[in-house]
């Protein structure tokens, strides 16, 4: 079997062996004769057979449409099988005879076959194509007539019917071919070679027909060479047929918003070229008259196509809009999401780095609820004027809906890198609202496709996108965060946000507002280093010394005083502020430790650190980097967490609480007893202090059960070498039996209030330390 490439040699050789006999002297030999008329009956079979292993394996209207080719095609053969018979059995066959009913089937399968190809568009643009068919065909036809057929009918040298006979051909050739061309500018890329061939194959036998036309009525004979049109013809077809795609559409699945150019104006082109060409003919005969009427028709026609280039800069308006969001001119998701494509299908074909920013605006529906929705989309169309200068031109701005923002990027790496610092930095200036400063910081996660990204889907780059920009939440950090394969958030998972209490519809807007202004007061606290730590200090019930030191923060608000972490920690869970907080009373805690160690007191001190924070696998590089900075030992730091929040992600909780351990860093459970406690947790996790919760401790004197359960629990982080530590203390009776049951290490108000740094360092240097004999007197440290 012949390779593609072969067969196309073979049959270009055979068209041009044939193509030079039919224009050689010898055409005219009665035997040529007979080959030219077997050789265009068997190129138009095997054209229809090509157009039948085509509708083979096609399906729906694009079957049909190649069946009807077919057919016309087989017409054809049939016809020319005639035509070969008379030529053969006459000395002068006749022009007109039974051959023409099979030719006529030619132009009649291609027109129904590009019909039903039609049918594929919506009405509309179905009428359009007729109407504009029309247009050019009657242009054509016009400008045919003036050069050759009006002498065919002018020369009056046949019958009427086989005059009619003979200019049916090109006549109907002229709507078959105007047809086909309207569609090959409508049609998709993936089918237009097919369609260009089949219109080419159209047109070159259409030639023929009026060039049979024309010799046969003028001349009275037929010429050899009219059949190199029809053999290039059936050629040009059965390549289209043998090129088109079962999977894929000859005609888009729905019509482009905004029609190319040569859709709009090709109707008005040949109309143009007739009325130009058939001046010289014209004018002569009519006069002014003609004159007149080519200006109306060309005025007409101008007028007309300005109307089509304003409603195609209309339909271009549209479409823009419709990938564009409304209120910030950025680009929306299904805009975004194209692009994004195209850049990892160049990634993977060009191997350039795709990089995807998401920002999230955080407590942006706080700005909503409090100030009203013009306010949230006042910020949001200053967002993405910032967004916009932050990044390079070549980036891509989009809002995906809401508060969130992304940006595609494309090319190196640390340059993506760079412009996600710049973005972040964009917000570090408030927005200016109704005539309030209003801070709105962005959380940011970037997702690169590198390199040896090859298999990365855009799904997958998205998520990545997705999960980094929620850790950057989660840990309230301003600065962007690059997913890694260590971030383990669960895909689109929001922080947990608990909910507020029942609240009179009149009492609403008034405290959400005082709630958006005391987050707002909180954000600059932070930014401003404003919170303040003080200490509760553990003691050692045997002797009454210092061993430890629990950090408490506060938040000296300038209105409302002092703040204890009941009014404001509630916000900083809600809001993602955790690590932002943790990481201010950590470094304060460490720089009064370092401050108490070179003062020679060795106060180790304990830090809350929330549950989200034990998660994340960089904590124990943090602190131990924190101590190093200060030259502190990892024994002065024990990392407090509350257990009732131990709940969230145990496997990732337990590897980092052995990474805390490996660095030295003492770790306890705090509040044992006040949520979900699981004995199991002593069991799996690496814990050095176990924290009896106050409410856990205060009825151990009056409550038999309660003391039992208590005691037990002591016993048990005996036995398990894990430090008992009793908080809440109020009194001398229940340290006493604390230090009954076992337990030696206490903290409450019945040893020492919460106390500040230099305090602290006072306490220790003046020995004024809690003494179980100096209670009676009354010289307890309060």
């Amino acid at each position: 079997m012949l390779s593609p490439r072969a067969a196309v040699s073979v049959i270009a050789v055979s068209a041009g062996a044939f193509s030079v006999l039919q224009l050689s002297r010898w055409s005219t030999l009665p035997a040529v004769r007979v080959v030219n008329d077997v050789v265009v009956m068997l190129v138009a079979l095997s054209a229809a057979a090509c157009a039948g292993a085509a509708a083979q394996r096609l399906h729906g209207r694009r079957r049909v449409a190649w069946w009807w080719i077919a057919v016309g095609l087989c017409g054809f053969a049939c016809g020319q099988l005639v035509w070969t018979y008379n030529g053969l059995t006459n000395e002068v066959p006749p022009f007109q005879s039974v051959a023409d009913v099979g030719y006529a089937l030619m132009p009649v399968g291609a027109g129904l076959a590009l019909l039903v190809m039609l049918r594929d568009y919506p009405r509309s643009t179905m009428l359009r194509v007729l109407l504009d068919a029309v247009v050019v065909a009657g242009a054509l036809f016009g400008a045919v007539w003036v050069g050759l057929l009006a002498t065919v009918y002018a020369a009056k040298a046949m019958d009427w019917f086989a005059l009619v006979l003979v200019l049916m051909y090109p006549v109907t050739g002229v709507a078959v071919v105007t047809i086909a061309l309207l569609l090959l500018v409508r049609a998709s890329p993936a089918e237009r070679r097919p369609l260009a061939m089949l219109a080419v194959g159209l047109m070159s036998i259409w030639i023929a027909d009026v060039a049979y036309a024309y010799i046969t009525t003028v001349e009275g004979v037929y010429r050899e060479a009219i059949s190199l049109g029809y053999v290039y013809g059936f050629i040009a077809i059965g390549a289209a047929a043998l090129t088109v795609r079962a999977r894929a559409a000859v005609l888009p699945a729905k019509p482009p918003a905004v029609f190319s150019p040569a859709s709009m104006w090709m109707p008005f082109v040949p109309v143009a070229v007739v009325v130009t060409i058939c001046a010289p003919i014209m004018i002569p005969r009519l006069g002014p008259l003609y004159i007149v009427g080519a200006l109306t028709i060309l005025a007409v026609m101008l007028r007309q196509m300005l109307v089509l280039r304003d409603n195609r800069g209309l339909l271009a308006e549209v479409s823009d809009r419709a990938l564009r969001d409304p209120l910030t001119g950025l680009a929306n998701r299904t805009l975004f999401v194209d692009r994004l494509t195209h850049a990892m299908a160049l990634q993977k074909r060009e191997a350039r780095a795709v990089a995807v920013l998401l920002i999230d605006l955080d407590d942006f529906k706080l700005v909503n609820d409090s100030l009203g929705h013009p306010a949230g989309d006042a910020i949001l169309a200053r967002a993405a004027e910032r967004l916009t200068n932050a990044v390079r031109a070549s980036d891509t701005v989009a809002r995906l809906g809401g508060d969130e923002f992304a940006v595609l990027m494309e090319g190196d790496p640390d340059a993506s890198r760079a412009v996600a610092h710049q973005v972040v930095a964009a917000f570090d200036r408030p927005f200016l609202i109704d005539g309030q400063d209003l801070r709105v910081r962005p959380s940011v996660g970037l997702a690169i496709a590198t390199l040896d990204s090859a298999a990365l889907t855009v799904e997958d780059l998205l998520k990545q996108a997705d999960v980094a920009m929620y850790s950057a939440k989660r840990a309230q950090a301003n600065t962007p965060f690059t997913f890694s394969p260590e971030m383990e958030w669960q895909w689109g998972e929001e922080p947990a946000v608990s909910a507020p209490a029942p609240a009179r519809a009149s009492d609403t807007g008034v405290a959400r507002r005082a709630s958006q202004r005391l987050l707002r007061d909180l954000r600059g606290a932070l930014d401003n280093g404003e919170l303040s730590v003080v200490y509760q200090p553990k003691f050692d019930l045997r002797c009454g010394t210092v061993v430890g030191l629990e950090a408490l923060v506060r938040w000296p608000h300038p209105h409302r005083g002092i703040l204890p972490p009941d009014q404001f920690l509630p916000l900083v869970r809600q809001h993602g502020l955790m690590r932002s907080v943790t990481s201010a009373v950590l470094d304060r805690a460490l720089d009064d430790a370092a401050r108490w160690w070179s003062a020679g007191a060795e106060l180790p001190v304990a830090i809350n650190v929330f549950a989200p924070a034990v998660g994340d696998l960089g904590l124990p590089r943090q602190l131990s980097t924190a101590l190093d900075r200060r030259s502190l030992p990892p024994e002065m730091l024990t990392v407090e967490i509350t257990e009732d929040l131990l709940l969230e992600n145990l496997a990732k909780t337990r590897v980092v609480l052995r990474m805390l351990r490996e660095h030295r860093i003492r770790v306890a459970i705090d509040d044992f007893g006040s949520g979900y406690s699981a004995l199991w947790y002593l069991r799996e996790f690496p814990v050095d202090e176990l924290k009896l919760d106050k409410h856990f401790i205060a009825p151990i004197l009056t409550h038999a059960p309660s003391a039992a359960i208590v005691r037990a629990v002591i016993d048990l982080a005996h036995a398990l070498a894990i430090t008992p530590v009793a908080e809440g203390v109020e009194n001398a009776q229940t340290a006493q039996r604390l230090l009954d049951y076992g337990c030696t290490i206490a903290q409450g108000y019945h040893f020492s209030k919460p106390l500040s740094a230099d305090a602290v360092l006072e306490l220790v240097q003046t020995r004024r330390l809690w003494s179980p004999a100096s209670e009676e007197a009354g010289d307890s440290v309060h």
